[in-house]
């Protein structure tokens, strides 16, 4: 197993800027927030794009439009926790994201517009060993978003508009894919350090989380597992991810 330091890039080629694309509000903060407080703490940039507003969600007799407009300010105190203030909210129905062409472009123009040497997506396969976090939504973010790493956001033929915008092609080098085939997730980052700033991103989503405590403890028992399965020594937490070099 290779363990990354939080600005252990891929290449000699420095990370100055991150980019996470997830389905929903609180995805990150579940799934990747530890690693995304070592980075900015490291002094890498991150943004984040959601394809959804994580509106289907709550009593079926709420205001969809309300549940939407607080899960976003929810997601921003929760992205100001690790260090990040840049957020692209893309507004796709939530509970019906499909890695549509239109979706592909819209990762692509925040691609393009931000140029960072990293994105972090979620998988477009099935953890077939926790199905409950392999959301439909999820997997299709994360085949949205390697379609728009490669070959849309690099691509000058690719979304012709967006160059009508200004906006270049921009090659990314490195995917960081999160809840993928536990087997494939060989490269982790020690989060033990961050592991409070995460409590307190995910403390940001009342309206989703209202067992707390339970919450953190299990995400602790879980976190110290996925370090000791990569090695780390007792007593550790860790995020694990596969890392592919897209250049």
């Amino acid at each position: 197993m290779t363990k990354h330091t939080p600005d252990d890039p891929m290449s000699a080629h420095p990370v100055r800027r991150a980019l996470v694309v997830c389905a929903h509000p609180d995805d990150v903060d579940f799934g990747a927030a530890g690693t995304v407080a070592a980075w900015t703490s490291a002094g890498i940039e991150v943004a984040y794009c959601l394809c959804t507003s994580g509106e289907a969600t709550g009593e079926l007799d709420e205001d969809r439009a309300g549940v939407a407009r607080l899960r976003e300010e929810e997601q921003r105190a929760a992205a100001a926790e690790v260090g990040v203030t840049d957020l692209t909210f893309l507004r796709y129905p939530d509970g019906r994201l499909t890695p549509s062409l239109e979706l592909r472009r819209d990762i692509s123009r925040v691609i393009r517009r931000f140029r960072p040497q990293r994105v972090l997506t979620w998988s477009p396969e099935i953890n077939w060993d926790h199905i409950v976090t392999s959301h439909p939504d999820h997997r299709a973010a994360g085949s949205a978003t390697l379609a728009a790493v490669y070959p849309d956001a690099r691509n000058p033929h690719a979304h012709p508009e967006l160059l009508a915008e200004g906006l270049d092609p921009w090659t990314v080098r490195e995917l960081w894919v999160a809840d993928g085939p536990s087997f494939l997730r060989s490269h982790a980052v020690d989060v033990t350090d961050t592991f409070d700033r995460k409590l307190a991103a995910l403390r940001a989503h009342r309206s989703q989380i209202k067992a707390y405590d339970r919450v953190a403890d299990e995400l602790r028992t879980h976190l110290r597992r996925v370090a000791e399965s990569h090695g780390l020594p007792a007593g550790r937490l860790a995020e694990a991810f596969q890392v592919v070099n897209t250049a």
